[in-house]
């Protein structure tokens, strides 16, 4: 908005939006796009953008041009160095500028404390490990989330806290469509709550074993699924965040039938070049390095895309028949020995994917080198990853809104009586390191989505401050008559 109004600095705004355009258009538009974009702005029309970028970067550009107009990095370069122009001397003049202080309001508003005041608590829509479930509305907003309550009792029987504290703060730390989103964190008298991304849709195990003939999903389904969680997947792992529990259950559809990565409890950070150990997970997701207690870093996320892309398409998991009764041992001998089997049902290229993902050797998997390695795959040969990382990939299957993806309320387990265990003061301190209130990204998508961002964020008349914005303005009386 700072750089719209100032004329020395406009053009770069365009130019850098120009390019996002181009980022994210369909394969066959982005000639014409690249044309468009290296004539205005590489023309001569527009001097000041041209200042900025070498000629020799110019140069390159157009000549990766001639060869590859459709490469989706064509002007990644160029859009670095305005970046880095536009940190300096305009950021400097934005820090001086009514545009800050309006920024600085802006961060007030998203520091208030949030309690269960700040929302309207619906119906349960499920439990969690420590409490239910239930859908919540922010007052202010209008904004539908899902609440999920910890009852402070259950996590200090089951000494949860560290659990419980480590979810929250690595939903708090990741930002990503594929992944659900940690929106606010607060306390009640008997509960912690984690207010989440609410996802109507169901999730992918209903939708795969009770929703038809039990025939799995067709290819153009199961690929869209898998490719967004291999997104979701990437940005944990540029995050340094490894998942180590991805089954069907675990990923959620959303009104619009995009899916998201949820229940990060078993997520653990790991930092560079160290590697850990731990036998979690579900059983027969497990990857074989898990099973075995051997050192890992993020290769069980990779075998357990492989046994998604598995299930989806032959309606079992891998290393269990439909229905079959097996003790925890049996799926672990067969994890470590023995091939999956696929049936002629499996796509040529979604076979071909899925053997590599189920690689017995970590080291030798698919993905353990790179996320990109994963998506370079010839089943993802006509997926364009930035349209689909935008969200701006029509999703084959969307949830019917009169219909319910779940188990029955009532069918819901109820929990038991936490007994024997009190809350003292000892159990503030883990509390206030929970409680934290807003998360940034999150609470400001929420201000743009139900438009309080245009409503709120008024300037005076022909660009001037607005009287919130004049230090020394008084709070005007109001009009005669006025209530």
């Amino acid at each position: 908005m700072f750089c719209d109004t100032k004329p020395e600095y406009r053009n770069y705004s365009l130019f850098l939006d120009s390019v996002k355009e181009y980022e994210v258009a369909m394969n066959e538009k982005r000639a014409e796009l690249a044309s468009q974009i290296t004539d205005k702005f590489f023309g001569g029309d527009v001097p000041d953008v041209l200042s900025k970028i070498s000629d020799d970067l110019i140069n390159e550009c157009k000549t990766v041009m001639s060869e590859s107009p459709s490469d989706k990095d064509l002007f990644k370069r160029c859009s670095q160095v305005i970046l880095d122009f536009l940190s300096h001397e305009p950021f400097q003049g934005f820090l001086s500028s009514m545009y800050f202080k309006r920024y600085l309001q802006w961060k007030y508003l998203e520091s208030q404390k949030v309690t269960k005041n700040t929302f309207r608590m619906y119906r349960v829509l499920g439990k969690g490990g420590f409490g239910e479930v239930c859908a919540c509305q922010v007052r202010a907003t209008g904004k539908m989330y899902a609440c999920k309550k910890l009852e402070k009792k259950r996590i200090k029987k089951r000494k949860g806290e560290a659990m419980a504290l480590n979810e929250k703060q690595i939903l708090q730390k990741v930002n990503s469509r594929f992944v659900v989103s940690l929106a606010y964190a607060f306390e009640t008298r008997d509960a912690l709550c984690l207010v989440l991304t609410i996802m109507n849709g169901g999730d992918l195990k209903y939708h795969i074993h009770n929703m038809g003939l039990n025939e799995g999903f067709d290819e153009k389904r199961a690929l869209f699924y898998t490719a967004e969680i291999c997104c979701g997947l990437q940005h944990l792992h540029q995050a340094r965040i490894a998942y180590r529990d991805l089954k069907p259950e675990n990923i959620l559809l959303d009104d619009h039938g995009h899916l998201r990565i949820s229940d990060l409890g078993l997520a653990v950070e790991i930092e560079e070049g160290v590697t850990i150990r731990g036998r979690v997970g579900t059983v027969g997701y497990m990857a074989p390095e898990v099973v075995k207690n051997e050192r890992y870093t993020f290769s069980p996320d990779w075998w357990g895309l492989g046994c998604i892309i598995y299930e989806m398409i032959e309606c079992r998991s891998p290393f269990r028949l439909r229905r079959e009764r097996v003790k925890r041992e049996e799926v672990d001998r067969r994890v470590k020995e023995e091939r999956e089997q696929y049936s002629d049902r499996f796509p040529e290229h979604a076979k071909s994917l899925c053997c590599q993902l189920l690689c017995k050797d970590s080291k030798s998997r698919l993905g353990s080198n790179s996320s990109e390695d994963v998506k370079a795959h010839t089943w993802f040969k006509d997926i364009n990853w930035k349209r689909l990382e935008a969200g701006m990939v029509e999703p084959p299957f969307v949830p019917d809104p009169r219909s319910v993806y779940a188990k029955d309320v009532l069918d819901i387990e109820q929990f038991s009586t936490v007994k024997g265990v009190n809350i003292d003061s000892s159990d503030s301190s883990f509390y206030s390191k929970f409680s934290t209130g807003s998360v940034s990204i999150p609470w400001q998508n929420e201000m743009i989505e139900t438009e309080c961002f245009k409503e709120l964020n008024q300037f005076g008349p022909d660009g001037e401050p607005s009287d919130d914005l004049v230090e020394d303005s008084l709070p005007q009386p109001p009009k005669k008559g006025a209530r």
